[in-house]
C-alpha cells in the first residue's frame, strides 16, 4: 500500500549474501524508522539474493497475492505465496485493520527450481527452463514453454488436479522473448532465427483463460515490443521498434484492434516518436547468414555493411559477442556503431552464438559450465565463416565484447590469435580461479562452475584466460582492455592483472605482444558515468580497432 513497503538493503553486518544482495526483508512501514522495521523473510547468506513483493490482480477479477522468494543460483528459486485482502496491505496500526483476519499460511510454489511464475487474473503463468512433467505419467512440456493453470486450483489442491494449458512451445527456430499484459490481454513477444513477432492473447471474462486473438503475421530483423500504458485500466501499450538501420520509434497502440483485424501491426494508433538518423544508412543492407560450428551446430549472424562490397578480403570486419545468462542478440539501433564503422566503410557482424537466449533456455544451457567450449567454437566458426567467404582476413578482422563477453574476448586472444587483426576487451572476466570470490561473481557459479570446488580441473582452468597465456606464442594480435576503477559487478581486478602479466612477460620474453590499457575512475560496470565518458570510452574503442586494421591494409597494398 502507500504506507508499507518491502525493503531489501544492507541493513548491517549479515544482511547480504556472499553475493552482495540483499538477505533480509524487513517490513516498513510510513513514519517509522527503517532501523526498527520487523524482518519477515531472510534467506540463507550462500542464497544469491532474496525478494517479496505483491502481485495485485483484483483489476483483472483476481486476488491479491504476496510472494516470497529465495533465488538460490542464479537460475534457480524457491517461492512462497499466499493471497491476502486488501485490509492486509494497510499499516499494522490503521483502523480498517481492526478485527480483519490474519492472512492465511504461505504455500511452497510446487514448481521446478529453474521454473519462472507469475500471476494475471486468476491464473498462474509458468514459464520453463528445462522439461517438466507436472503429473506424473502425463504429458511433459519442453523446456522453453510457457504455461497457464488456475491458481486456485493449483495451490488448494495441487498440482495434479490441474488442466494445464500451453500458451507457447518452442520449435527449433522459435523462443518467446518476453510478455506483457494489459488490462485484458496478453501479449507475446516471439523470436523466430532471432526474428521479432508479437501474438496477442484476450483474457477471458472469468479470468481463466488465454485465448489468442492475432499477432504479427511474420517475424523481421526487427526487434518489437509492446508495454502497457496502464495495465490496471486499458489494453493501450506502447509499441516499440528498432533496427539496425532503422532508428528506435515509438507507437501508441490498442491491442483490442486486433479483434477487429488481422493485418500485421493493426494495433498501432499513432506514431509518436523517433530517434533521428545518427549516421547514413541509405547505403548499408542487413542480411542474415548462418556459420557451422565444429559440432555441426548452425550458428546465425546478422551482417551489416554497403550494398555491394568487394569480397576482396580487404573489408575492415568488427565481430560482436556476448554469449552467456541468457541474453540474446539482435536488431537494435546503435548510432554509435552507424557513425564509428558503417560510415566509415566498414562491415559490422553480430554472432548469436550459444549461452545466449536467441533460441530459449535449450540454447542457453548448451554452453553452461563445462560445456562452454561452445560458445567460443561458435564465435570462432562466424569469424572463419566471415574470412572464408572473403568478408575480411584474419589481419581486417576485430571482435569485440564486454563483461562476459570480455571472457570470450580472452578467450579469443589465448586460443586463436591467429584469426584476429584486434580485439576490444572491456569490463573483462579473465582470472577464472579467483572470480567467485570478487564483488557479485559468486551469483554467477551456475553460469561457468565453482572453481573453490573439482570444476577447477575438470573444465574451468581451460576457460580461464589469465591461466592460458603461452610463452611461446611469438605474437598476439594487438588487444585494447578497458575497465572502470568503480565495476561494482567484475572487479577491474581482472583487467589490470591480465594486462600487467601480458606486459611482464612480453617484456621478459622479449615478445610481439601490444597491449593497451585504459581505466576510467567512474561510471561502474558500464564503464562511464556520463555522456562524455561515454563517448569518449567509445571513440577510443572503435579508433583503435580502425586504425589496427586499416593500418594493416595500407601495409600490404
Amino acid at each position: 500500500s502507500r504506507d508499507v513497503l518491502f525493503v531489501g538493503s544492507d541493513f548491517g553486518e549479515g544482511t547480504l549474501t556472499d553475493s552482495g544482495y540483499p538477505r533480509v526483508i524487513k517490513e516498513w512501514t510510513r513514519g517509522t524508522n527503517i532501523e526498527d522495521a520487523p524482518t519477515i523473510f531472510e534467506g540463507e547468506k550462500s542464497d544469491v539474493s532474496v525478494s517479496a513483493y505483491i502481485n495485485d490482480q483484483r483489476m483483472r477479477s483476481g486476488p491479491i497475492y504476496e510472494v516470497q522468494s529465495r533465488s538460490i543460483t542464479f537460475y534457480t528459486t524457491k517461492r512462497w505465496v499466499r493471497r491476502l485482502k486488501y485490509e492486509h496491505l494497510l499499516a499494522n496500526d490503521d483502523p480498517l485493520r481492526e478485527g480483519v483476519e490474519d492472512p492465511e499460511n504461505f504455500i511452497e510454489v510446487d514448481v521446478q527450481p529453474d521454473a519462472g511464475i507469475t500471476f494475471v487474473a486468476k491464473m498462474l503463468l509458468i514459464s520453463l527452463r528445462s522439461d517438466w512433467e507436472p503429473i506424473p505419467g502425463s504429458r511433459t512440456y519442453t523446456s522453453g514453454s510457457l504455461l497457464f493453470v488456475d491458481a486456485d486450483t493449483f495451490f488448494t489442491k495441487g498440482k495434479e488436479a490441474c488442466e494445464f494449458r500451453l500458451i507457447f512451445e518452442p520449435t527449433g527456430s522459435t523462443a518467446y522473448e518476453d510478455y506483457t499484459f494489459t488490462k485484458n490481454y496478453f501479449i507475446l513477444s516471439v523470436m523466430d532465427n532471432v526474428k521479432t513477432k508479437l501474438s496477442i492473447f484476450k483474457i477471458d471474462e472469468d479470468g481463466t483463460k488465454l485465448n489468442f486473438v492475432g499477432g504479427d503475421d511474420e517475424a523481421k530483423i526487427l526487434q518489437v515490443g509492446a508495454g502497457a500504458v496502464d495495465s490496471h485500466d486499458s489494453d493501450m501499450i506502447w509499441f516499440f521498434t528498432s533496427g539496425y538501420t532503422q532508428p528506435s520509434s515509438l507507437s501508441l497502440g490498442d491491442a483490442s484492434l486486433l479483434e477487429s483485424s488481422s493485418n500485421d501491426h493493426s494495433y498501432v494508433l499513432e506514431d509518436l516518436k523517433s530517434l533521428p538518423h545518427m549516421y547514413d544508412s541509405s547505403d548499408l543492407s542487413v542480411d542474415q547468414k548462418f556459420a557451422t560450428s565444429k559440432d555441426g551446430t548452425k550458428v546465425p549472424y546478422f551482417i551489416i555493411s554497403k550494398k555491394g562490397i568487394s569480397l576482396d578480403g580487404r573489408n575492415p570486419t568488427l565481430l560482436y559477442g556476448y554469449g552467456g545468462f541468457e541474453i540474446s542478440l539482435g536488431p537494435r539501433y546503435i548510432g554509435t556503431v552507424g557513425k564509428a564503422w558503417l560510415e566509415r566503410g566498414g562491415v559490422y557482424v553480430e554472432a548469436n552464438i550459444r549461452g545466449g537466449g536467441e533460441f530459449g533456455p535449450s540454447w542457453h544451457q548448451a554452453a553452461l559450465k563445462e560445456k562452454r567450449h561452445k560458445a567460443y567454437g561458435d564465435f570462432i566458426a562466424v569469424g572463419e565463416d566471415l574470412v572464408a567467404n572473403s568478408i575480411c582476413t584474419p589481419a581486417t578482422l576485430a571482435a569485440r565484447g564486454g563483461s562476459n563477453g570480455g571472457l570470450l574476448m580472452g578467450m579469443m586472444y589465448c586460443s586463436r590469435p591467429d584469426l584476429f587483426g584486434a580485439i576490444h576487451c572491456a569490463v573483462p572476466l579473465l582470472d577464472m580461479k579467483r572470480y567467485h570470490t570478487l564483488l557479485a561473481g559468486a551469483s554467477w557459479m551456475a553460469e561457468y562452475g565453482d572453481p573453490s570446488t573439482a570444476d577447477w580441473d575438470n573444465f574451468l582452468h581451460k576457460y580461464s584466460p589469465y591461466h592460458l597465456i603461452d610463452e611461446n606464442i611469438d605474437s598476439y594480435p594487438p588487444m585494447l582492455v578497458t575497465t572502470s576503477t568503480r565495476d561494482d559487478r567484475v572487479h577491474p581486478g581482472h583487467a589490470r592483472k591480465m594486462v600487467k602479466k601480458l606486459w611482464d612477460m612480453a617484456e621478459k620474453g622479449g615478445k610481439n605482444w601490444p597491449v593497451y590499457y585504459y581505466e576510467n575512475i567512474e561510471g561502474g560496470h558500464g564503464g562511464a558515468a556520463d555522456a562524455k565518458q561515454s563517448a569518449f570510452m567509445t571513440a577510443l574503442a572503435y579508433d583503435f580497432m580502425w586504425d589496427t586494421l586499416t593500418s594493416s591494409i595500407n601495409q600490404n597494398k
